[in-house]
Order: C-alpha cells, then sequence, then structure tokens
C-alpha cells in the first residue's frame, strides 16, 4: 500500500508544482513585458512537461535509464493518440498551417534522430544527449521567432491572459513548484519501481503505461477542459510541441547526465511513435481537421498498442 501512496502522492505533487511554477513564471515573464503569446509557447508549454522532464532525469540519476526513455516515448504516444483523441471525439478542431507543414514533421524528426542514435550504439551516449539539447535549442528559436512575426504582423493577437502576481508569491510559487517537482519526480520513480519489481514487471512497462499516464495528466486535463469550451484549435499544436521537449529536451538532460540504455523495445515504442506521427499527419492534410472518426481511431490504436505492450 506504501508503494501505491509513494506513487500516486508523487503525481500529485508533479501535477500542483507545474501548475504553480508555471504561474509564478508566467507572471514574472508579464512583469518583464514579454508578450503573452511568447510566455504560452515557452514557459506554459514547457510547463506541462516538466513532470516528464522530472521522473526522467531522476530515474537517469537514479540508474533506471529504462524507465527515462519509456516515461518519455510512453508520454508521447499518449499525448498524440489519447489526449488529442479525446479532444477530437469531444468537438472536432481545425489544425493549423505551421502544425501540418513544420511541427508536427519535426516532432517526427525528433523522434527519428532518437531512434538513430539508439539503435546505432545500442545507448543514448552523452554525446547523443548533447545532440538533442542543440536541436532543442533550434527549436525553442524557431518557436519565439515565429511568435516574435505573429505578434509583428497582429499585435491585436496577443491577449492579456497571465495575470500578475505579487513578486513574493512568484517567487514563493517558482521554488515551491520546483521543490515539488523534484520530490515527486523521485517519489514516483521510486514507487514505480517498486510496484514493478512486486508484480513481475519490467521498468520498460511500467514507464509506458503507468508513470506515461501520470506525467501526460496536465496536458489530458487541460486539453479536455479546452475541448470542452470549444477552445481546441490549437490542441494539436501544443500536444505535438510538448512532445517535442520530451524527446529533445527530457531525454537530452538524462542522457547528459548518464548514457541511457536503449533496448529493443525502447526501439520499437520510437518507431511506433513515428508511425502514429505519420498517420495522424495524413489523416488532418486533406480537411486540414482532426474529426470525430480520427479521434477514435486514434484511440483504438492506442488500446491495440497498450495490449501488445502487457501481452510482449
Amino acid at each position: 500500500m506504501l508503494k501505491y501512496l509513494l506513487l500516486i502522492g508523487g503525481f500529485v505533487l508533479l501535477i500542483k508544482g507545474a501548475d504553480y511554477f508555471v504561474d509564478g513564471s508566467s507572471s514574472v515573464a508579464k512583469r518583464l513585458k514579454v508578450p503573452a503569446l511568447i510566455i504560452g509557447m515557452t514557459i506554459v508549454a514547457m510547463g506541462t512537461s516538466l513532470p516528464e522532464t522530472s521522473v526522467s532525469v531522476s530515474a537517469s540519476l537514479a540508474g533506471k535509464n529504462d524507465l527515462a526513455i519509456s516515461n518519455a516515448v510512453g508520454s508521447n504516444i499518449f499525448n498524440l493518440m489519447v489526449v488529442c483523441g479525446v479532444c477530437a471525439l469531444l468537438c472536432p478542431m481545425a489544425v493549423g498551417k505551421e502544425t501540418l507543414k513544420k511541427d508536427l514533421p519535426f516532432s517526427m524528426g525528433a523522434a527519428g534522430v532518437l531512434l538513430g542514435l539508439g539503435a546505432f550504439t545500442g545507448k543514448v551516449e552523452r554525446w547523443g544527449g548533447i545532440v538533442l539539447l542543440v536541436l532543442f535549442a533550434f527549436f525553442l528559436y524557431m518557436m519565439i521567432s515565429s511568435a516574435r512575426k505573429a505578434r509583428e504582423n497582429d499585435p491585436e493577437f496577443v491577449t492579456d491572459e497571465y495575470k500578475v502576481l505579487p513578486m513574493w508569491k512568484c517567487l514563493l510559487f517558482i521554488f515551491g513548484g520546483a521543490a515539488a517537482i523534484a520530490v515527486g519526480g523521485k517519489m514516483v520513480v521510486e514507487g514505480a519501481s517498486d510496484i514493478a519489481r512486486a508484480f513481475g514487471m519490467s521498468d520498460n512497462l511500467i514507464g509506458m503505461t503507468v508513470v506515461a499516464l501520470g506525467t501526460s495528466l496536465p496536458e489530458l486535463v487541460t486539453s479536455i477542459v479546452a475541448a470542452r469550451k470549444g477552445e481546441v484549435d490549437m490542441a494539436l499544436g501544443n500536444v505535438v510541441g510538448s512532445n517535442i521537449f520530451n524527446i529533445l529536451f527530457v531525454l537530452g538532460i538524462a542522457a547528459t547526465i548518464s548514457p541511457i540504455g536503449f533496448t529493443v523495445n525502447n526501439a520499437i515504442d520510437t518507431a511506433v511513435l513515428v508511425a502514429m506521427s505519420l498517420m495522424v499527419l495524413l489523416m488532418c492534410i486533406p480537411q486540414k481537421k482532426m474529426l470525430r472518426w480520427h479521434g477514435a481511431t486514434m484511440l483504438a490504436v492506442y488500446a491495440g498498442y497498450t495490449t501488445y505492450i502487457f501481452m510482449r
């Protein structure tokens, strides 16, 4: 029972810690006159991936590298198939041209680079982690440049949606949130590993299922709330951005700290992520929309692959 309480408590700390960290960081950025659009495309987008970062880095420090890769890849598959699938079922959503032309192909490319790095030597070495981080820096530059162009072309598009908190509260949220994320990540890794051992499950299996679901809760909750309000135009773009962050930054940091072993199952899961991304891209291209039947198909594919993971 203690193992389950440790896991659940860790998830709560991760999610609430990320929430407070984003609120505090966004408020500080607003005080520094950073446009809301740039805040949304950087701090807030990355904030929803802080749980994955904490879990994967904690796993790397603890020498449980199989959990680090399976968590990041499993979260990406869950984000793409379940988060977007549920949103499409609730309300068909438009998909932006930038998402189809740049973001989704870049996400597929990032997964392809990870697959290449891992398959080449059977592990992602420290130099491979640095390659991933350099690619992430390039992606971040592209995001900020795109945000600035959008702001220059349409100043009205930048809304004052982030409230400004008192500075003492900003600092409390940032440092308190960061501490909660760090502690929560360690708790999740320890709890998940103990449960895996108790049931004879591999770290890869627990990372691809329970931990992936838990660390993806911020994206899932945010997207469902947006879908119920009818504000789902950017849902796919936000998920794709989070997926890019998970591979390039999360695994880049983890591999730089400690080389990550890349198993056959990791290779299969990463290749499946690339294939699923291609499937979503091909479904959305004709009408530049994600329809309800697309969502149903994505959820069915995810259910089928999850069944395969448990059986292998």
